[in-house]
């Protein structure tokens, strides 16, 4: 699945928020939305979701506008975890991950054994099977991030959409996630505020701020220390990490005089 965004502009509110972007995410190409809060990552994300319709532009999913597929078929191919999850479903978590097969079935259609075991394999890949029984209210915020991650699995998408998945998860359970996100071959298009994980898992980056494309490119190229002055108002070091060989960024504020160790 090929997903482009055409000279999209969005408004929240009588403001615009996102500013004629271009983008596009290549067949199982892993891409990585970057920028300060405020700069219109959500709000991009949301007209790739159609949950906000763009004000002008077009978002394609190969050559399909998404916002003339039906809800039901945009869901069939496209898998979204956002960071507002739900605290108060009275479910289990198996039946929470369920949900992601509604797509595929029938108004009346009764799960069969294949969706049983497309949710039981969307359990084992974020390590939930264990708490299949329990209720979706006692979790975590870092476990909950993990069930909604099955469910958009469950859907069996094309495209996976992610606002902030590693929020509320410690550091194993964010490395283990976005492990998984790298691995499973889905075109995905991704929020994350930590520039080292976006330099590790990210194939491309683009950066945002005030609504419009800064840079884009490898991390090497969307992540120079001119650019994240200029974005992110802090200087940066770059380096390589002595076990991965990926980019490495250390932050010092711009008018720091000494250090804090």
């Amino acid at each position: 699945m090929h997903l482009e965004a055409r000279n999209v502009s969005a408004e929240l509110a009588g403001r615009r928020i996102v500013k004629a972007v271009n983008m596009h995410v290549k067949p199982g190409e892993l891409v990585g939305l970057i920028g300060p809060n405020g700069s219109g990552k959500s709000t991009l994300l949301r007209t790739v979701y159609r949950i906000l319709r763009p004000r002008a532009g077009q978002i394609l999913l190969n050559t399909d506008d998404v916002w003339k597929l039906s809800a039901r078929e945009s869901a069939r191919r496209t898998g979204v975890v956002v960071q507002e999850s739900p605290h108060d479903f009275e479910f289990t978590v198996r039946e929470i991950v369920k949900m992601g097969r509604i797509p595929h079935k029938g108004m009346l259609a009764r799960d069969n054994q294949d969706d049983e075991e497309i949710v039981t394999q969307a359990l084992e890949r974020v390590q939930m099977l264990s708490f299949s029984a329990r209720s979706y209210a006692t979790l975590s915020g870092g476990e909950k991030q993990r069930v909604l991650v099955a469910r958009a699995l469950a859907q069996q998408p094309q495209l996976f959409i992610l606002d902030e998945p590693t929020n509320h998860l410690d550091i194993q359970h964010q490395l283990e996630l976005l492990e998984l996100v790298h691995t499973i071959g889905i075109t995905t298009l991704l929020t994350l505020h930590d520039l080292n994980l976006a330099a590790a898992y990210c194939q491309r980056l683009y950066v945002l701020a005030q609504g419009e494309i800064i840079a884009e490119g490898t991390p090497e190229q969307a992540l120079t220390p001119e650019i994240i002055k200029q974005v992110f108002h802090v200087h940066a070091v770059t380096g390589r990490h002595p076990l991965t060989g990926c980019l490495q960024l250390s932050f010092v504020p711009l008018h720091a005089t000494e250090g804090v160790c």
